[in-house]
């Protein structure tokens, strides 16, 4: 998936739910000759701190170190998502770069999309209803809709 010599680049969006890991697992067994010529990014979003209620719980003085500590784990766990999927990748024979960023899921996917000239995402589906997806939003459905090149949807498996 070459482009005049220079590698097309690829995004896996992931984050903890088994909806991702069916999507990175889909992306590797079915486009694996197609990623392996390809930069693959995998790419996470820790979604933006709302500590309203670690506030509320402590009638608006929080510990400074409770933030922290919570600030500190969440970090953990999202660079622990992103070294089992690189391990993921590589025992597909895939060199994967990994990335993070804070905000909104699916702005920041576009947005990256955007800043690292990526010319293809695949997302996984959490297959919410019409009513849920009205108040929650969807992040494959805002990235098919505003993202600036293909994206894949893998849904799961009924």
């Amino acid at each position: 998936m070459e482009e005049g010599g220079t590698k097309k680049k690829i995004m896996v969006a992931i984050d903890e739910s088994e909806c991702s890991h069916l999507a990175l697992q889909w992306a590797l067994d079915n486009l694996g000759h197609t990623i392996a010529g390809s930069e693959l990014i995998v790419f996470s979003v820790q979604p933006s701190s709302n500590y309203g209620s670690v506030y509320a719980a402590s009638y608006g003085a929080a510990p400074p170190n409770l933030i922290r500590i919570l600030e500190e784990n969440r970090k953990k766990l999202t660079s622990a998502l992103l070294e089992k999927a690189k391990e993921i990748c590589s025992q597909h024979g895939v060199n994967a770069e990994t990335m993070t960023a804070v905000g909104d899921p699916k702005q920041e996917i576009c947005k990256a999309v955007d800043e690292l000239n990526i010319q293809f995402i695949v997302l996984g589906s959490h297959s919410r209803g019409a009513i849920k997806r009205a108040f929650l939003g969807s992040v494959s459905n805002y990235c098919v809709h505003n993202a600036k090149c293909p994206v894949l949807v893998v849904k799961k498996p009924a």
